[in-house]
């Protein structure tokens, strides 16, 4: 029962800590990165389909994407939708390829950039302490119904909080990390 529960827990801040990861690597860096067009949908036939899944996207160089589109015929439709994101690029197309170029950051925008990161670092330890006191909170049912002894019970939320510490320190990492990419120049 208790094991079962710190694992749940153990699992579900792992997904909360990849999430931010995800979250982390859709932020623009100077760097071109094929994960930066991930969150673009492009109206294909009526619907709205992920870009990844029309065409292939590779980091020519350092600063720039290059977009293979699979149908010729949906180049306009791609070129639109990465116009009207919210990543501020402008596509190039030589007919068969899309080419965008990354212009460097500047200063005001790596500081406005390395306040969504830290935003984005506080939900997932917000997400991360969420799960430790759901995990406390099943650990207390269980001691309620005297299905767990109180030495158990305090043992078991020693180990969430050692568990939600390890975690919390992988968040810091992971924006530590973040941070200093966005600040290289």
């Amino acid at each position: 029962m208790i094991n079962e529960i710190k694992n749940d827990a153990k699992d579900r801040m792992g997904k909360s800590v990849e999430a931010l990861k995800t979250q982390m690597s859709k932020i623009r860096t100077g760097r071109a990165h094929p994960s930066l067009l991930d969150g673009i949908q492009v109206e294909y036939y009526g619907a709205a389909t992920p870009l990844k899944q029309l065409a292939n996207v590779v980091a020519e160089d350092a600063r720039t994407l290059s977009i293979s589109i699979f149908d010729r015929s949906m180049i306009q439709a791609v070129e639109k939708a990465i116009l009207t994101s919210d990543l501020g690029l402008n596509p190039s197309s030589n007919g068969q390829t899309l080419r965008v170029p990354l212009p460097p950051l500047t200063e005001e925008r790596r500081r406005d950039l390395t306040k969504i990161v830290r935003a984005e670092a506080e939900n997932a330890r917000v997400a991360v302490r969420n799960i430790r006191r759901d995990a406390n909170a099943d650990l207390k049912a269980l001691l309620k119904d005297k299905e767990i002894s109180e030495d158990d019970d305090r043992r078991a939320q020693e180990e969430i909080q050692k568990l939600t510490d390890s975690y919390v320190k992988l968040v810091d990492e992971a924006l530590a990390a973040k941070e200093k990419e966005l600040m290289e120049i």
